[in-house]
């Protein structure tokens, strides 16, 4: 596997139901939105970006890759986001990362790919927790997660178990995980990203 085998795609189809229903995607941070961070952390390291949103489409569009929307609506969560995006990938592999985590690694998606051996889903971990929705996994997992969701499994922890997955070792920097749920989240990120040197 090499980059160009990879599409990533940014979830930003939640209902951002803990921030009082915002578009996450547009939040601002150190006057940039969340999914600027998360893209300027990843751009050109994967063969092709796809970002999955259900709302301000236009505006997301405006970035220049392809905008999915979940296959099916009424906010389903992120496992329809996730099937909406490896049915419209064309590489073999997708790597799922959140919209509102704006310090991800910029070795992501090296060290997933030396981190997943013959899995077919690697889960990054951070040393404590595990981190779901930023996963790299196979495009043809897609069928399997289709039925899963008919089934109406909305676990996503409940779906990677019927896979052989496995977690990748990020507990040099934990802190590249945190997300944006409150305004302490959003100060944590300041920081972060001011020691990291990113704007």
């Amino acid at each position: 596997m090499t980059q160009d085998d990879i599409t990533l795609l940014v979830l930003a189809g939640g209902q951002g139901r803990r921030m009082g229903g915002v578009d996450k995607g547009w939040t601002l941070l150190r006057d940039k939105p969340l999914i600027l961070h998360v893209l300027s952390r990843l751009e050109g390291r994967t063969g092709a970006v796809l970002i999955n949103a259900n709302r301000s489409l236009d505006a997301y569009e405006q970035l220049g890759y392809p905008v999915v929307t979940d296959i099916e609506g009424d906010f389903k969560g992120p496992l329809m986001g996730i099937l909406s995006g490896l049915t419209a990938a064309l590489t073999p592999w997708v790597l799922v990362v959140p919209c509102d985590t704006p310090a991800l690694p910029k070795d992501l998606v090296t060290r997933k790919i030396e981190g997943i051996n013959d899995h077919d889903i690697a889960v990054a971990h951070d040393g404590e927790r595990a981190h779901p929705v930023v996963a790299l996994m196979r495009r043809d997992l897609a069928p399997d997660l289709r039925e899963a969701l008919a089934a109406g499994e909305r676990k996503i922890d409940r779906w990677y178990a019927r896979h052989h997955w496995c977690h990748v070792d990020f507990s040099d920097q934990p802190e590249a995980f945190i997300n944006l749920n409150s305004p302490e989240d959003k100060a944590n990120l300041n920081q972060r990203l001011e020691r990291d040197g990113s704007t």
